[in-house]
């Protein structure tokens, strides 16, 4: 099952490198703040999300400069946790938060960190090739009211569909 998931999430993002012509990476990107363990709060849906809870995203560094990415999320209807492996590595600057991530061979999707909070990166605004992905990270399982009223106004104004957004559960 696995295989499955690293597959579809490779089909689906493969080939997809770019971004939203309304979407700027954020500058000032700091890879060794961003490291850690994230939780998914909110996203646009995908087959290789569907059903899915308890989402994270944990980002280490390779010795090779690059950042592991290990997603996991529990799925209900089968009871059980799927986890994907990738890696990620930095399309322009390492000092943009532009990133391409592959989950499977040679083929890349793109990982845009939109907005940040900078201070202390407890959450972050992340979109991928068009305006079809979009997720809201946080350090914590939830996030404030303000950060969540931020996320989807600045989404909106991007051309997200806000009122598609899954909101993750966590227990």
């Amino acid at each position: 099952m696995k295989t499955i998931f690293l597959t579809i999430c490779t089909v689906l993002l493969s080939g997809c490198l770019g971004m939203p012509e309304s979407v700027k990476p954020v500058s000032g990107f700091e890879l060794d703040d961003y490291l850690g363990k994230w939780y998914e709060v909110a996203r646009l849906d995908h087959s290789f999300e569907s059903g899915m809870s308890q989402v994270t995203a944990e980002y280490r560094l390779r010795e090779d400069g690059g950042v592991s990415v290990l997603n996991r999320g529990y799925l209900a209807a089968e009871n059980e946790w799927k986890e994907a492996e990738g890696k990620a590595y930095f399309v322009d600057s390492e000092t943009d938060g532009y990133l391409k991530v592959s989950f499977f061979g040679p083929f890349y999707g793109s990982y845009v960190i939109f907005e940040l909070d900078h201070k202390d990166y407890s959450y972050a605004f992340v979109s991928g090739p068009n305006t079809d992905y979009l997720w809201l990270l946080s350090r914590t399982p939830s996030v404030k009211s303000e950060v969540m009223e931020k996320f989807l106004k600045l989404s909106a104004e991007r051309g997200f569909d806000t009122n598609k957004l899954i909101y993750v559960e966590h227990p």
